[in-house]
């Protein structure tokens, strides 16, 4: 029976890069069963280009209200295990595939599967736009039964055993989503690809796949700052930052990480104080006080779901000529595109 590979691609006002994202996986070796697209309430046009007629028998779910990218992402996991997935293919639309991506992760789960390897999920390498690497995993501290760290098992194949990725094209088994459920809404933003992938690999680890690449589009993009941003709307995403954080050192790390992560937010507080930058050290504030009481529990995959919030179209290709020549992977095709975050 052949394997159905579902790609969910998860958007928000990013339409440019969007179908940079769809051109990809269109063209890939290994044609994916179906493509999804979780539209999370974008409001730049990405709902009228999807249904345009540009892009073929896409299934496109429009959220009314936007849930941030841990509810877009819980609603594309679920949406793909319900269109009857044997693995989802998940990633932002600033993801860009190189053509043998899904090819690549899928002999690789072959691999693992006929060596008899237990995996919870495998990860393309991704790269910036310049080349470097970005969105590096966690390597899994599980040890063998010679009592050694186990990741360098699987090196000979370009394989590495990882605890905690990003959801940068990442590749789930059904199996996995139907025993561990989904990530956490709730969180909304910041760190529920890491909840999630620590939490699916407490007896499994995942790998990531050194064959299987893809850009991520972050046009220089630094790691996530307060003291360095200057968009007031992100600034007041942050209190989600520091209480994903803490809930996050707190369930998965020491308790020592634990009383470091909540020392460093109290001295960042009274650090955007002395700055002169009281807002800043507000949310900061908020943070810290919504971590005392956010405690939230992971969903099944087959649990009620209310899908009101959710407005389903199915697109066909029109008779109008579609270029999709320009190749997955070539830095030219994402000279200036505008990049806004997920949020």
């Amino acid at each position: 029976m052949m394997t159905r590979v579902i790609a969910v691609v998860l958007t928000y006002n990013r339409q440019e890069l969007l179908q940079c994202c769809l051109d990809a996986i269109q063209q890939q070796t290994r044609r994916c069963d179906d493509i999804l697209v979780i539209n999370n309430a974008s409001t730049d046009g990405t709902r009228e280009m999807l249904e345009s007629g540009k892009y073929s028998d896409l299934k496109v779910y429009s959220l009314k209200k936007n849930m941030g990218a841990a509810g877009g992402f819980n609603a594309g996991f679920r949406l793909a295990y319900d269109n009857g997935a044997d693995y989802v293919w998940m990633m932002d639309d600033d993801v860009i595939p190189e053509t043998t991506a899904l090819e690549r992760l899928l002999e690789a789960d072959a691999l693992l599967e006929e060596k008899g390897a237990k995996r919870t999920y495998l990860l393309s390498t991704a790269f910036t736009e310049t080349g470097q690497s970005t969105n590096t995993p966690q390597i899994s501290d599980k040890r063998n039964e010679a009592g050694h760290f186990g990741w360098p098992e699987q090196l000979e194949h370009g394989l590495v055993a990882v605890c905690s990725g990003t959801f940068v094209s990442i590749l789930l088994p059904r199996s996995t989503l139907k025993q561990y459920g989904l990530p956490i809404s709730s969180m909304f933003i910041w760190g529920e690809d890491a909840e999630f992938t620590l939490r699916i690999t407490r007896e499994a680890p995942g790998y990531l796949v050194g064959a299987s690449r893809v850009a991520h589009i972050r046009h220089g993009g630094a790691s996530i700052s307060i003291v360095a941003e200057t968009n007031p709307v992100r600034i007041g995403y942050y209190k989600n930052f520091v209480r994903n954080n803490i809930f996050l050192a707190r369930k998965y790390k020491t308790r020592r990480r634990l009383f470091s992560v909540l020392f460093n937010n109290v001295v960042l507080t009274i650090k955007m104080l002395l700055k002169g930058e009281p807002r800043k050290a507000y949310v900061v504030m908020v943070g810290l006080t919504q971590s005392l009481f956010f405690n939230p529990h992971s969903e099944r995959v087959d649990a009620d779901y209310d899908y009101s919030n959710i407005e389903k179209s199915t697109t066909h290709q029109a008779d109008t000529y579609v270029d999709h020549s320009a190749g997955a992977a070539n830095p030219a095709m994402f000279a200036g595109l505008k990049y806004i975050r997920q949020s």
